[in-house]
């Protein structure tokens, strides 16, 4: 049973910085392709970052440049980096995770393993 535990989120000014952590709890980390996703009420959910069991990363065009994704293996934990944040970045985040060998293009809207959600606000 792989469960996925989200940290770190809150109430930040615009400008600020988060981290978010999520702890991948399974007998292994190995080929485990992982991101992070958001979602606000009434809108459909947004991939914001991948990181691939090859290591090569890619993120939304809304985030490039502020927000970075990283892996602590020996910890079983992925991390988002939120710099610079903005109003629009309010939302849920997610973390999600497929069983699978991956470069950060894969699909994972349909990951078979999700969170349960971390709130992050950032007001002006």
């Amino acid at each position: 049973q792989v469960r996925l535990m989200e940290s770190g989120g809150g109430s930040v000014q615009a400008g600020g910085s988060l981290r978010l952590s999520c702890v991948v709890s399974a007998y292994t980390y190995r080929g485990m392709c992982m991101g992070w996703f958001r979602q606000t009420p009434g809108k459909e959910r947004e991939g914001v970052a991948t990181f691939g069991t090859d290591d090569s990363t890619r993120f939304a065009d809304s985030v490039k440049g502020r927000f970075t994704i990283s892996q602590d293996k020996p910890k079983n934990t992925l991390y988002l980096q939120m710099n610079n944040l903005k109003p629009e970045d309010t939302a849920m985040y997610y973390c999600a995770a497929e069983r699978i060998y991956c470069s950060a293009g894969y699909f994972l809207e349909t990951a078979t393993y999700w969170g349960q959600g971390t709130q992050v606000t950032v007001s002006e």
